[in-house]
């Protein structure tokens, strides 16, 4: 092989492999969601008449829902109990809802930079006439490394930073957005606790009324 061959085939394995870690770092990067997206995620799925209308669909429970409802949706973030936060969890597991990979800096409740189109997202799709007039719970959640006690702090924080960035860019009305934090306490990777996957957001449409209209 002559100087001129190692030459130009050191070049092209010099640009494959930049063109591989180019694609690399643009698919790592990639985390953000669109607004049409969550819309479908949270929009109330239609209530069918019969056997498989399903508990959401009794007027009873609806009203008992609503109730509870009430008595959280003005209370600030740390003050539910055990009980409220689990009761929320219990409601949530049957209605509309997306997780949402928003990261914050370290060890701090600011949305990181590349979060914030997720965040944009968000606020567009609850500011969506299909969404009018429902009660949407910002659960945060974090992974499994720290103590129990610090990571439900933080995971309530910033459950606060997505309300208040929703009510200040987007006009949403506080009194519709219920804030919960769940700590460590729900892993969406109970395996790999550390995993990344489990530092997320999760919005759920606690109002379905507008699918049987």
């Amino acid at each position: 092989m002559t100087c001129f061959d190692k030459f130009f085939g050191l070049k092209a394995i010099t640009l494959t492999a930049a063109l591989s870690m180019t694609a690399g770092l643009a698919l790592a990067g990639d985390n953000n969601v669109s607004s049409d997206k969550i819309l479908d995620a949270l929009k109330p799925k239609p209530v069918t008449r019969g056997l498989s209308a399903g508990p959401q669909a009794d007027p009873t429970v609806q009203a008992k829902e609503a109730t509870f409802l009430n008595t959280v949706r003005n209370r600030s973030t740390r003050s539910l109990s055990t009980g409220e936060r689990e009761q929320i969890a219990e409601l949530a597991a049957t209605k509309p809802k997306i997780d949402l990979e928003i990261q914050f800096d370290y060890n701090s409740a600011d949305i990181a930079k590349t979060s914030v189109p997720s965040v944009q997202a968000l606020g567009k799709a609850l500011s969506d006439p299909a969404l009018k007039g429902s009660t949407f719970v910002v659960a945060g959640h974090t992974d499994a490394i720290g103590g129990e006690e610090y990571n439900q702090g933080l995971s309530e924080r910033r459950a606060d930073t997505i309300k208040k960035y929703l009510v200040q860019n987007y006009g949403l009305n506080g009194t519709d957005l219920v804030t919960v934090g769940y700590g460590k306490t729900k892993l969406k990777d109970t395996a790999n606790g550390a995993d990344p996957i489990n530092r997320r957001v999760q919005v759920v449409n606690m109002d379905t009324k507008t699918a049987s209209k």
